[in-house]
């Protein structure tokens, strides 16, 4: 179990704790390295390529959580791959966030706690004074509107410099806000949780 309490006690609105987990929590893999794949229009598949085995258990647990049983493999590359069976219930998030061989952001789309938590079990990371959200490369259209949907959850996040699509958290205040709303780190998951103290990674 995981809470995500305000500092006078009560549950946010927003926070991975203000209702049950559900299988739309699952469009928070998707904001990071998930992909949907469709089987026909009977059924579809959340699959994920992660960077470390940790995060593909943690991820494989959450979405057993939510009812969707999960694998992990190794994919092509070597690197953790999770995967559900293709289910029927699945088929709603793969018709929102495909067009045709393209992963595309939803119109309408709202971030909350739960998704939030799933991306950062996926491809989050504290470094330094701040916190980084990995996305997805090959879907470059979803950044700006990303950024746009953290914004709105209080997230205020900027894109980092550099080769790799990250988008860079920083600010205690956001910080903490951040860990309102996505709750405790699952056992083994707490390399990928937001820290209020500067993390320095080894080099």
């Amino acid at each position: 179990m995981f809470y995500s309490v305000r500092v006078d006690g009560t549950i946010s609105l927003f926070s991975a704790e203000a209702s049950g987990p559900g299988l739309a929590d699952l469009a928070g893999v998707l904001c990071g390295p998930g992909r949907m794949t469709g089987f026909g229009r009977t059924a579809a598949r959340l699959s994920a390529v992660v960077d470390e085995s940790w995060r593909a258990g943690a991820l494989a647990r959450e979405c057993r959580r939510r009812g969707a049983e999960a694998q992990v493999s190794a994919a092509e590359c070597g690197r953790p791959l999770v995967r559900t069976p293709f289910r029927v219930d699945l088929l709603p998030l793969e018709q929102r966030w495909n067009r045709g061989e393209e992963k595309v952001l939803p119109e309408g789309f709202r971030l909350d706690g739960a998704m939030l938590r799933m991306w950062a079990l996926a491809a989050g990371s504290p470094q330094g004074n701040g916190y980084l959200l990995a996305l997805d490369p090959e879907a470059p259209e979803t950044h700006e509107r990303l950024i746009t949907a953290l914004a709105r959850l209080g997230v205020p996040a900027k894109a980092q410099k550099g080769e790799e699509a990250l988008l860079r958290v920083t600010g205690r205040r956001r910080l903490a806000h951040v860990l309102e709303l996505i709750g405790d780190a699952p056992a083994g998951a707490e390399p990928a949780w937001p820290s209020l103290v500067p993390v320095v990674r080894a080099v």
